[in-house]
């Protein structure tokens, strides 16, 4: 009897759709969730003093160069990113400008590192058009590489100390299968443009394109920190 009841309930369960706030959703069919699929690491520096930071969240993705100045420059960081996580850059306006006072607030904590050198933010708005926003200060960079084709920078190069300088904010439309890289100086100075650019557009799964980019700044051991984070725009 027990063996009986076990099987009509599995039965029952298999067949049951998920009710939200429109209606029955169809069973077997996956809900819409829009997000940055993503994989990230630091490949820490030859120099001893580790100071970059980073957040990934299925919307929200930044990192933070203290720029090699160990303890200091890593609370700096730290701090920098707290201050982009507590504002909820995602769900606090759309509008680029919104992400540069986030970026300002961010930057204005991190310059309590002398040397602290970059500062880059990223954040999916989905809807109908899904876009990405972003906001960058300093070394490091942006890119962007639609699905099949050619990554380009969507972020200039900064050197020295972050300071009081001004981000520089921007969006792109975006389509599933977009991937969005960011890396701190590190990364820039280790391999280079022409080859970054070749490794972002091999067609890898983010996690398999970090591990390559690992196995190649192992070969070359940057002084400084050196942090990757690679997201596919996925839908569902």
């Amino acid at each position: 009897m027990t063996l009986i009841s076990i099987s009509i309930l599995i039965s029952c369960l298999s067949v049951m759709a998920v009710r939200g706030r429109r209606g029955p959703w169809p069973p077997g069919i996956p809900v819409a969730r829009p997000r940055l699929s993503a994989a990230g690491g630091t490949y820490e520096g030859s120099n001893g003093r580790p100071s970059d930071v980073y957040v990934i969240q299925e919307r929200l993705i930044a990192v933070a160069d203290g720029g090699g100045r160990g303890r200091r420059g890593h609370t700096a960081a730290a701090l920098a990113l707290g201050a982009v996580v507590a504002a909820r850059p995602q769900t606090a306006g759309t509008e680029e400008e919104d992400l540069g006072g986030c970026a300002r607030a961010a930057r204005d904590e991190l310059s309590l590192a002398e040397r602290a050198t970059g500062l880059d933010l990223i954040v999916l708005d989905a809807g109908e058009r899904p876009r990405l926003r972003y906001a960058h200060v300093g070394g490091g960079a942006i890119w962007y590489c639609a699905k099949g084709g050619r990554p380009r920078r969507l972020t200039t190069h900064g050197d020295g100390p972050v300071g009081t300088a001004e981000p520089e904010v921007g969006s792109v439309p975006l389509h599933q299968g977009d991937r969005i890289v960011v890396v701190t100086n590190g990364v820039v100075t280790a391999l280079g443009a022409e080859r970054m650019t070749a490794l972002f557009a091999d067609g890898r799964s983010p996690a398999s394109c970090l591990d390559q980019l690992y196995d190649e700044m192992s070969v070359v051991e940057p002084e400084e920190d050196a942090t990757v984070l690679v997201a596919d725009f996925v839908t569902a």
